[in-house]
This record gives structure tokens, C-alpha cells and sequence, in this order.
């Protein structure tokens, strides 16, 4: 019996298809990003994962385990499945619906009021959502300070209301780069601060989630948060427990069906169908297109993938309107194709519901994210028709990312023969920038902008964005230190790769710090931290680290930026939070593209260890010295003194003796970190790990190889099936 074949196929049956698959399947050869040696060893040596010490789970019981084994509640405000599916909600208008293909951007008419504004102070719309978010947190923070903090002499209702009318306490989180293990990682994370699971509430800082008005992503960590937020905040714990069907790990995105090629090709071709119905709506498009539309695929539990969402419809979404998530932030990097960008003179380019823009002197403005798309000169629109449905999720997530289109790339680049290769080029030849890993934004919203100070950005037709991390900011600081947003403490969740064996060794806080130093980064003061090396050789990648905890001793630096709006009390305190193995090697490389479920919830209960202190049992008091650190500020701000066991816990957690010693040190035009002493916390970890250079950008060298033979027969076969559709 013949098979059918989709409409407009060619005559190659599908039997010789399938015998073109098996041929690639067995013959082609294994292949390494680009950036790795050839010659170098497939084995992840320890990177990868080992089997998780189930054993050791502290009375723990597991969203994923059998509810039979515990009585634990996964929800005490559970997101069902129900909910999520209108999540991701497209913000675009009922004409939208006559469209063929929902991804495609589209005209509609121009909003009455300014879409592009300078980026003097936080836009109005932000403003509101803070203000009426803060009387969720100071609710919450009120609980988690007097039941989960539990400190003693202290009246946290007291606290937190007498002076709101001045000040409300803001938490902000920040979720590092580094692909599935930064996302994994940080749900583990994630999962430890939120009170909608039990466990978190018992034995960890379950209410700091709800406590918190910021949420920054990058890379990897903006899988997560755009995840959660795009399906209705939803929770790690509803995900991992089946109630909605998304991260499902086990097959590599690049052949997400596995041998199952009719689903794969169907796959493929949808992503194909989106991506040709942009072009041919008059946009150009980047290999950040199929990215998107591919991490799309497994982000969205709907049959289209996420076709239809948009990052502004996030406005429109429940959970948001009613102001029960925290504000969300995405990071990018500004880079020209064929460029270099580092800590210095990147423009760091922040995405939130509202707006993308940037806060550096170069771009100095913002415009209204909903209409991006839409040709704009001299910070007005160009014609009276705006463009919509431009900042779709899967591409916001993916520009955040464009790091993994060199995967793509590399396709080409095989030993595969010329034919195939032809093939290769065709289909990636209908892309605008097929050979670049960047995300293009054209027309730029900000041609012939009147704020920023860089021509190269003003005077281009297009705005090129590429992952947040290539300038070594792998954790999302920036947005978190804009002094406009006045957030008190961040806590800077570091899943980074920088070492060798792909641990992190605080390279981020370096380059944020450093970076303050800079003109893109002046006004904008972070804390004194160390040098890498310093880092790993005290151990301080392997275990929590505050930094800024005593405001007195930053005077230095606001003299640097001689800015009389900044006080010391404005600085946030800095809660540094690395990735390090408790239970389970966490440490996997950047470009594993699958996981099975046994990797998965290995790594994401080794992330709640890491976020609650093993579950409370390496630090009883560790809830107690967060609540500490959170209101550090306010306490400065009042002339209050911090209490015997405050002081306890910033001698344990501070890197104060460090911070003394760079304070003491003149740092005007100075770009250096100091290699004092850190905490007097001793370490009872392992030894140090090896450390490097690079943070979680490609590694010139000593790369873990990565060997994706059996995705790249499927990827090229998809490409072969595509050239037979057409």
C-alpha cells in the first residue's frame, strides 16, 4: 500500500525517504559544536551527571514521587493545566484570527499615545503594576519574615507597613545562563522559595517567591522564568507532576519525536510553514526564528507551539493582571554581526511585558514591546500603521539564547556529502541571516533614535540582539541595579559554566562589578566582590556568599559615580547563590540537548538543596539569616541596629572582610576586584574546582565534546523532507 504524502510533495516516495534516513542514521559521522576540539573526547567526564544519592533526601518527599509515599500538597494555590492553556493568550486583536499562520506579525492601527520614550525612570505602566504588586509582597514578606525567617524581637507587620508609605522592601530574583542545566537547576530553585509547595514551606524558604516583585531571566535561566510566566505562572511543581504537558527532555529539541519521522517531519514543516508566513508578512528573519519556534514547541503544551503568544500578552494574563508574579525581565545583548562585545561596551538590551529597551547611555530609551515590528524614526512611527504580533514568546526566549543557534549552523559544516550539503544551504538560505547567531529586530525601533550615544545602533535599518551572556554578565544583574527600580537585595542564582568541569566561579559578579567602571555602566553601583580566582580558591562557588552587606562601606564607590540621587542604603545587597553538588551532578554541559527523567529530577532536587540549604539540615538557621539579609537595607536606611542573631549570621554568610579591604582602596577609574579574604564561613565542601577564563559562552579549549550524531541525521533528514515538500 502506498503511504500518502502531504500535499504538495514531490514524487520521491516516502519509502526512499525512509531509506535515505537509515543511510544517514548509520553513516553520519558524529560531529562537535564549533568551538571544540575534533579531536577531543566524547565523554563528559565529570560534567555529567552521576546517579542521584536517592538515599539522602532528609525526609523529603518529591513532587514526582507517588503521592502515596506523602501526604505533601503540591499547590496551595495551584495552576491547573486549565489555567495554562489560555496562558499563553495572544495579545493581538479579533482580526487576528482570520490570519493563516498566528506567528506572523501584521499591521494594525497606531496607539494614540507614545510608543518610545527615553529611559529616565521606570515607564508608568511598570510603576503601577510595582505599586499594586508591592501590597502582594509586603503581605507576604510579612509571613515569611515571622513564620519562615522566625526572628526573634522583631515585629515584621510593624516593619514593613509603618514605613511603606517611604519604602517597600523589593526582592529581586536573578536566573543565570546555561542552557537545559541553567533551567533545570533553577527550577530546582525556584521551587525551594515558592509556597504553593508544601516541602518549600517546611523545610525551606517557601513565601520568598510570593515575597518578591522582580524576576530576571537570561539564556537558559529565561527558559524557566519565560516558561512559568508565559503559561500563566504556573509552578515547577505543577510541571514536574504532569499537570501541564511541557519540558519533556528526553529527545533532543533538534529531534523532539525521536524515531517516530512522520511526527518529526510534521514538526518541522509547521516550524518551516511559521517562519516563511514572517517572511512573507515582509519581515526578515534570523536563524533565531527556528530556534524560537523550536524551543517554543517545548515550552507550550498546544498542539501549535506556542504559534499565537506574545511576550506583551503577558499583560493579559491572570496571574498578572492580579499581580501574583513578579515582574519579569528578559536580557539580551546588543551585537553587530562580526563584532566582539564584552562587559564594557555592550548595550544590555531588557525585554519585561511592557517595553524592550536598554538603560546604557548608548540606546538610553525604551519602546512599547507590543509594537515592535513597527517602522519607527526619530522615536515616532514612520506611517500611521504599527506593526503587532512581532515579539513572540518562543522568539523573545530564543533571542535571549541565540548562543545554540551555532548548533544549527555547524549542520552545514559536516563532512556530509555535497548533495546533502546543497540541501543544507537552500533551506537556510531562505533565512535573511542564516549565517549569524543573532535575533534581528527589523525595522529597528530605534533608527535614528534621539537618546542613545551609539551610531552603530541608531543608524542601522535593523537592531541586532544576541544572547545576554556573550558579554560575561551570565546572571541578568543589570535590569535588578537600575536605581529607578529601588530593589533592596537580588538573589543572583549562578548556573553558569565557567569552569572546566562547568561549575561557576562568580565570573558574572566580576564583569557586573567591573562593569560599573565603564560608560556604558556608570550610575549603576554594584557591590564589592573578588576576583575569580579568589572565588574558587576560598570555595565561595560552593556555598552562599552575601556581598554588600554593610552599605557604610560602599561610599567609594558612589564617589566613583558621583551620582547625588544614589545613597549608600541604595546599593542592593548582593545573596550569591551557586550551583554546586549536593546530591547530584549538577554540573552538565551547556549543549546537552536532552535529559532523561532520571537526569531531570536529579538536577532539580539538586537545585532546591542548593537554593534551601539541603533542605534546612546543613544550616537550621539558614531561613532565618535570609530573612536577615532582606531587610539589611531598611535597617540601614532607619539607624537600626541588627540584632545578636542577624549579627551571627552575616559573620557566617558576609564577605565583609574583603568588602573592608577593596573599600580602603581608592577604586576611581578602577576596573580591578579585590583579592582579600572572604567570608569567615569555613568550607566543609570537596576542593576547589579548576577554574576558567570563559563564563558560559563557548570554551576556545578543554570543551567537553558534545556528540549529537543521531539529532543531526534527524535535523538534516528534516531538511531533506522539507526540500520534498516544498
Amino acid at each position: 500500500m502506498q503511504l500518502l504524502k502531504p500535499k504538495g510533495s514531490s514524487n520521491l516516495s516516502w519509502y526512499s525517504y525512509f531509506v535515505v534516513v537509515l543511510c544517514l542514521c548509520t553513516n553520519v559521522r558524529a560531529i562537535t559544536w564549533p568551538w571544540e576540539d575534533s579531536s577531543s573526547s566524547s565523554s563528559d567526564s565529570s560534567a555529567t551527571s552521576s546517579s542521584s544519592d536517592s538515599s539522602s533526601t532528609n525526609g523529603i518527599t518529591w513532587p514526582w514521587q507517588d503521592n502515596s509515599d506523602s501526604s505533601s500538597s503540591a499547590s496551595s494555590e495551584s495552576s491547573s493545566s486549565s489555567a495554562s492553556s489560555s496562558s499563553g493568550g495572544s495579545s493581538a486583536s479579533s482580526e487576528s484570527s482570520t490570519r493563516k499562520n498566528q506567528y506572523a506579525p501584521y499591521e494594525t492601527s497606531c496607539p494614540s499615545g507614545d510608543i518610545s520614550r527615553e529611559a529616565k525612570n521606570i515607564s508608568s505602566s511598570e510603576r503601577d503594576y510595582m505599586s499594586n504588586r508591592h501590597e502582594t509582597t509586603n503581605k507576604n514578606l510579612i509571613g515569611f519574615l515571622s513564620k519562615r525567617a522566625n526572628l526573634s524581637d522583631f515585629d515584621a507587620k510593624s516593619f514593613i507597613n509603618d514605613y511603606s508609605d517611604e519604602h517597600n522592601i523589593s526582592i529581586g530574583l536573578a536566573f543565570s545562563g546555561g542552557g537545559y542545566r541553567a533551567m533545570l537547576n533553577g527550577a530546582g530553585q525556584i521551587l525551594g522559595l515558592d509556597d504553593r509547595y508544601d516541602e518549600a514551606k517546611e523545610n525551606g524558604l517557601g513565601g520568598l517567591l510570593q515575597s518578591s516583585s522582580y524576576l530576571a531571566g537570561l539564556s537558559g535561566g529565561n527558559w524557566l522564568v519565560g516558561s512559568l510566566v508565559l503559561n500563566n505562572w504556573i509552578s515547577v511543581a505543577d510541571i514536574i507532576e504532569g499537570d501541564i504537558d511541557i519540558w519533556n527532555l528526553e529527545d533532543s529539541i533538534f529531534n523532539p519525536s525521536g524515531i517516530n519521522l512522520v511526527k518529526t517531519v510534521r514538526y518541522y514543516n509547521n516550524i518551516r510553514t511559521s517562519i516563511e508566513a514572517k517572511q512573507d508578512a515582509g519581515f526578515d528573519t534570523s536563524l533565531t526564528d527556528l530556534w524560537g519556534r523550536a524551543l517554543s514547541h517545548q515550552f507550550f503544551p498546544d498542539e501549535d507551539g506556542g504559534e499565537n503568544v506574545t511576550w506583551s500578552s503577558i499583560r493579559d494574563l491572570s496571574k498578572f493582571s492580579d499581580y501574583e508574579m513578579p515582574f519579569p525581565i528578559v536580557i539580551a545583548d546588543g551585537r553587530t554581526p562580526g563584532t566582539f562585545i564584552m562587559d564594557s561596551n555592550s548595550s544590555v538590551f531588557e525585554i519585561n511585558p511592557f517595553e524592550l529597551g536598554s538603560w546604557d547611555p548608548s540606546v538610553h530609551s525604551f519602546v512599547d514591546v507590543k509594537y515592535v515590528g513597527s517602522s519607527m524614526k526619530s522615536n515616532d512611527p514612520n506611517t500611521s500603521k504599527c506593526a503587532v504580533n512581532f515579539d513572540n514568546g518562543g522568539f523573545i526566549m530564543g533571542t535571549s539564547s541565540t548562543l545554540f543557534n551555532q548548533g544549527l549552523l555547524r549542520i552545514s559544516n559536516t563532512g556530509l556529502n555535497k548533495a546533502v550539503k546543497s540541501i543544507v544551504s537552500s533551506i537556510l538560505g531562505k533565512l535573511s541571516y542564516a549565517e549569524d547567531d543573532i535575533a534581528a529586530y527589523e525595522p529597528n525601533p530605534f533608527y535614528e533614535n534621539d537618546f542613545g550615544t551609539y551610531n552603530s545602533i541608531s543608524t542601522n535599518n535593523t537592531l541586532f540582539l544576541v544572547d545576554g551572556g556573550e558579554d560575561q554578565q551570565n546572571i541578568p544583574l543589570y535590569p535588578l541595579i537600575q536605581n529607578a527600580r529601588d530593589v533592596d537585595i537580588i538573589f543572583a542564582y549562578d548556573n553558569s559554566a565557567d569552569t572546566d568541569s562547568n561549575w561557576p566561579n562568580g565570573t558574572s559578579l566580576v564583569h557586573t562589578y567591573r562593569r560599573q567602571f565603564s560608560k556604558q555602566g556608570k550610575g549603576t553601583p554594584f557591590p564589592y566582590v573578588p576576583s575569580e580566582e579568589t572565588f574558587v580558591k576560598d570555595e565561595l562557588n560552593k556555598q552562599p556568599v552575601f556581598f554588600g552587606c554593610d552599605a557604610g562601606n560602599l561610599t567609594s564607590l558612589l564617589d566613583f559615580h558621583k551620582n547625588s540621587d544614589i545613597n549608600e542604603t541604595d546599593v542592593p545587597l548582593v545573596v550569591y547563590m551557586p550551583n554546586y553538588r549536593t546530591s547530584y551532578n549538577s554540573n552538565t554541559s551547556t549543549y546537552k540537548m536532552s535529559y532523561d527523567e532520571d537526569e531531570k529530577m536529579g538536577i532539580i532536587k539538586n537545585g532546591f538543596e542548593v537554593s534551601t540549604s539541603n533542605n534546612l539540615t546543613d544550616d537550621s538557621d539558614w531561613a532565618k539569616c535570609v530573612g536577615c539579609a532582606i531587610i539589611r537595607r531598611s535597617q540601614e536606611r532607619l539607624g537600626q541596629e541588627q540584632s545578636s542573631e542577624c549579627k551571627k549570621c552575616f559573620d557566617n554568610y558576609c564577605w565583609s572582610d574583603g568588602e573592608k579591604a577593596a573599600a580602603s582602596s581608592s577604586v576611581s577609574g578602577s576596573s580591578s576586584t579585590s583579592e582579600s579574604s572572604s567570608t569567615s564561613k569555613s568550607s566543609s565542601k570537596s576542593s576547589s574546582t579548576s577554574q576558567s577564563s570563559s563564563s558560559d559562552k563557548p570554551k576556545d579549549s578543554n570543551a567537553n565534546a558534545l556528540y549529537i550524531s543521531l539529532p543531526l541525521a534527524f535535523f538534516t533528514s528534516f531538511i531533506i523532507a522539507l526540500s520534498l515538500l516544498v
